[in-house]
C-alpha cells in the first residue's frame, strides 16, 4: 500500500491534570481507530473509555493481566464504560478500535495496557450500531500533566 497507514486525526498533551480527555468531531473516512496514550494518574486508578457520550450500560469487556509472577482474569457485562485499571504510573495505552464508522454491527475494541511491571490485555464490545464520532476517556482521578494522547485514523486496504 502506498502512503501512510496511520493518519494523525488529533493529539492532546495535558498541560495541567484532567479528568476527562474528549476527542470530537472523528471523520467517518478511516477503517479503523488507534488510541495512544502515555499517561499518568494515581496508583491503582480505574478510569473508562465512553463512545459518543453513551454512559448507558452498552459496554462490556475481558481481560486478562499479569506481572510476572501471578496471572488473572476478569469479566464485565453491562457497564458504564469500557473500564481500564492503571496499577501504577506511568503506563502506555494502545486502544485499537475496528469497524468505528459501520453503522450495521456493534463496535469492538483490542487494548493494550503496561507499566513497567504490569501488562494487561482487553477484549471490549460497544452495543451500539451507530458510528463512532467521539471518545472520552474519564478518570477516577486526574490524568497528570504532561500525559499525551494521540488518536489515529486506519487507511483502508
Amino acid at each position: 500500500m502506498a502512503g501512510a497507514t496511520y493518519t494523525p486525526i488529533a493529539t492532546q498533551t495535558l498541560g495541567s491534570s484532567a479528568s476527562t480527555v474528549t476527542f470530537s468531531s472523528i471523520p467517518s473516512t478511516y477503517t479503523d481507530l488507534v488510541l495512544v496514550a502515555g499517561a499518568s494518574m494515581a496508583s491503582g486508578s480505574t478510569f473508562g473509555l465512553q463512545f459518543n457520550g453513551d454512559s448507558s450500560t452498552n459496554y462490556s469487556r475481558t481481560i486478562i493481566e499479569g506481572n510476572g509472577s501471578s496471572a488473572s482474569s476478569s469479566r464485565t457485562t453491562s457497564s458504564a464504560s469500557l473500564d481500564v485499571y492503571a496499577p501504577s504510573s506511568p503506563y502506555t495505552l494502545i486502544f485499537n478500535i475496528q469497524n468505528y464508522s459501520n453503522t450495521t454491527t456493534y463496535k469492538t475494541t483490542l487494548w493494550t495496557s503496561r507499566t513497567s511491571s504490569w501488562l494487561g490485555q482487553w477484549v471490549g464490545l460497544w452495543r451500539s450500531t451507530n458510528a463512532i464520532t467521539s471518545l472520552s476517556l474519564t478518570g477516577g482521578s486526574s490524568f497528570a500533566a504532561g500525559s499525551v494522547f494521540t488518536i489515529y485514523g486506519i487507511a483502508s486496504a
